[in-house]
């Protein structure tokens, strides 16, 4: 779960683009996907796979290792990712993500070495060439970027400029990308319904092969560039004569991966079949197993003897072909098709399957030993007679899972704005504390709704942050506009009474806590022989002492990812709390951390309170006191009801103070707290009671709580925020 906050810029700041803050709140290692994986690729020589996912992560997994294959977590994206192909015999993995980047990894060590920030929009579908190590990448920007695998490899996360050629002419969004193994073939797919095949050498667009009816979501090409497998939204698979430039097969049903010599289709559906097609064949279809979830990807080993099926519920499910299985399930429509084998280029479309085998999935191809990955494809329903019978799978369950976890489907943030209730896909309730970025507590399997009214309190503060599921776009919010007493924080020492009355700014203390490793927001003993007394300029050229890190009530765990992003846009920067104190993560923090944030982690600049309420104070017709003149008051929203009774006390009806009742025109009810000054006329003992024992305060007629504050008044009581709040007050006797 990410936690994201904004600031509202002054008209000073009005030209250029709005900056945010998230924060994601996790575990220390993640060793599980929490939602659905988008793509598989494997290493066929070291027996890894590696899986990337919604959750933003990509995993490595040894396959040798069955009861704890879990390796590593690459992360280094910001939203789903989309594709990932590995290149240079595995040395290294590209990645495509909706966070707008592409991403240079060492799949050996797990980590980040460069991200590409040429795309506009998310970053759908990759392709490669093997045998020229060159990458594509596209998506909705309707741009196909080609990227030199070895100029990537070389580059730096602080160098990651780079030179590319791009492929320009789609009119839609690409969906679908795929390339020959030789690099001179490019394909790409798109809600335009037809299929830009591109010379990638020239950069000249060669031909449209127009019959889908509906968006291209995957593609496949063989090793020669002579023919295309496509697959549509339409519920079509088409193969494709590049020579003749046209479609010589047409099936009804959703292509998810083939074997070498393309004769059988692997395809999965949103009912969570697999089925196994023998393109040779019109009618030879077969259930391989059966997904209690939608399919989104498949992965088939170079060796045909693996399938692995990644479906939206986290999990990833391996099940044993062994070629002697699909032969022998083939068997019949060779014996009924003598010397058909040659109907591959048949241009006959007919009906290949019993069932419906509408699908939304990927595809992978063993191409030369080496798997080729296709992209997600939602197809529609497929067509032909079904049978009465349930056909029964030729395998009734996987050989082994990796698992995943559930992941946090219902949020709500609660009336304090700090705490957040969640419900995840196991029904499981957890409470969040968004201030501190941990969990507070797993409930279990209890009713949400529920928990959510006993957790809520009539308290009112304002939102300054967005919980986001999904680490897409966020709405705008002030992070700085929440306001609140130090004892409703829970935050106070209970052995001082006097720091009750504290006001805090969530916001601030939140910054502050994210930015605690970052050296420029302290100063070390040493600092004063560094050549300036002990001080350091900050971004605004005044100058400040040493100041302990963080602020003095909380730290958050280090193991949190911040991220820096363009409001609506794209990310600028993401890395893990306790890793800011680093040389490399200094500099490009000093480059993307914005103004409004260096105010509070480096001036040390305590925001300024915004909101005020507007409100009437008048006496209560029960009170017997007559008074003609009506004023109209403004204070902080935070300010406490006892605040306004001690005012009304001591500037309206004179308790303890020399002052007449004209003061009482004062149209600010925050400011200088008033002393009591006892009377010469011997009233101690009544001057010294507490402004709430004096006088009451009511609204609507409800008596009002002394610790309540104003803005809690005017929302859960007074029921109106548009118009002036309405208090009456009567003394007590």
């Amino acid at each position: 779960m990410s936690m994201i906050a904004g600031h509202r810029h002054s008209s000073s700041h009005a030209a250029r683009k709005k900056v945010q803050i998230s924060f994601v709140i996790r575990d220390k290692v993640e060793v599980c996907h929490r939602s659905a994986v988008n793509a598989l690729q494997y290493d066929p020589a070291l027996h890894r796979l590696f899986s990337a996912g919604r959750d933003s992560i990509i995993r490595i997994w040894n396959c040798n290792a069955r009861r704890d294959p879990f390796m590593q977590s690459m992360e280094h994206h910001t939203d789903w990712v989309n594709d990932v192909v590995l290149c240079c015999n595995g040395r290294n993995l590209i990645s495509a993500s909706s966070d707008t980047t592409v991403k240079v990894w060492n799949a050996h060590k797990g980590f980040c070495m460069s991200t590409l920030r040429t795309h506009k929009d998310y970053v759908k579908a990759l392709a490669y060439a093997r045998d020229r190590e060159q990458v594509a990448s596209a998506g909705l920007d309707k741009t196909i970027f080609l990227w030199d695998v070895q100029t990537l490899t070389a580059l730096t996360a602080s160098n990651n400029t780079v030179t590319t050629s791009s492929l320009n002419g789609n009119k839609d969004s690409i969906y679908s990308l795929a390339m020959n193994a030789a690099g001179s073939l490019i394909v790409s797919g798109s809600t335009e319904k037809l299929l830009r095949v591109w010379d990638p050498r020239t950069g000249n667009k060669t031909m449209k092969l127009k019959g889908h009816t509906d968006n291209v979501k995957t593609l496949l090409v063989n090793r020669d560039g002579t023919q295309v497998l496509s697959g549509s939204s339409d519920g079509t698979v088409r193969l494709w004569s590049i020579g003749q430039q046209r479609c010589i097969i047409s099936r009804r049903m959703h292509c998810e991966a083939a074997n070498e010599n393309w004769s059988r289709i692997f395809c999965g559906g949103r009912d969570g079949s697999v089925w196994v097609n023998d393109l040779r064949f019109q009618e030879s279809v077969r259930l391989v197993c059966k997904e209690d979830a939608p399919v989104l990807r498949l992965l088939l080993t170079p060796d045909t003897s693996e399938l692995y099926v990644a479906t939206t519920n986290s999990h990833i499910n391996s099940y044993s072909l062994g070629r002697r299985l699909l032969d022998q399930c083939f068997d019949e429509p060779l014996r009924n098709h003598t010397g058909a084998s040659n109907n591959l280029h048949s241009d006959s479309p007919g009906p290949v399957s019993p069932k419906d085998v509408s699908g939304a999935a990927s595809a992978s191809l063993d191409n030369g030993g080496h798997s080729a990955q296709m992209n997600d494809c939602v197809l529609g329903n497929g067509v032909g007679e079904a049978s009465d019978e349930e056909e029964l799978p030729l395998l009734s369950g996987c050989d082994w899972t990796i698992p995943g976890g559930p992941s946090i489907r219902h949020a709500v943030i609660l009336n304090d704005k700090r705490h957040v209730l969640t419900k995840d896909t196991d029904n499981n309730v957890a409470l969040y504390d968004i201030l501190k970025a941990v969990k507070v507590e797993d409930l279990g399997r209890i009713d949400f709704d529920q928990e959510k009214e006993r957790r809520n309190r009539p308290i009112f503060v304002p939102s300054w942050f967005t919980v986001d599921l999904k680490t897409g776009k966020r709405d705008e919010v002030d992070c700085l506009s929440a306001w609140v007493s130090i004892r409703d924080a829970a935050l106070h020492s209970p052995h001082d009474p006097t720091s009750y009355d504290i006001k805090i700014n969530y916001g601030e203390l939140l910054l502050k806590s994210l930015f605690e490793h970052w050296p420029r927001t302290y100063y070390h003993e040493d600092d004063d022989e560094a050549g300036n007394g002990g001080e350091m300029t900050p971004h605004n050229g005044t100058s400040h002492h040493h100041s302990p890190p963080g602020n003095q009530y909380f730290s958050i765990p280090p193991h949190t990812p911040l991220i820096i992003s363009e409001v609506q846009g794209r990310t600028l920067y993401r890395l893990l709390c306790g890793d800011a104190g680093g040389e490399t993560e200094g500099v490009l923090l000093q480059e993307t951390v914005p103004p409004w944030v260096l105010d509070i982690v480096l001036d040390k600049t305590t925001p300024k309170p915004k909101n005020k309420v507007y409100f009437y104070l008048l006496p209560h017709p029960s009170s017997g006191i007559k008074r003609d003149k009506k004023d109209r008051l403004s204070a902080n929203d935070f300010i406490q009801v006892r605040k306004v009774q001690e005012h009304v006390a001591e500037k309206v009806l004179n308790y303890g103070t020399n002052s007449n009742s004209d003061n009482s025109s004062n149209n600010n009810a925050s400011s200088n707290t008033p002393t009591p000054t006892p009377n010469a006329s011997g009233e101690d003992k009544e001057n010294s009671l507490l402004p709430e024992d004096r006088v009451q305060l009511l609204c609507n007629d409800k008596v009002l709580d002394g610790n309540m504050d104003l803005r809690t008044v005017q929302h859960f009581i007074w029921g109106n925020v548009s118009q002036d709040l309405v208090l009456h007050y009567r003394p007590l006797k």
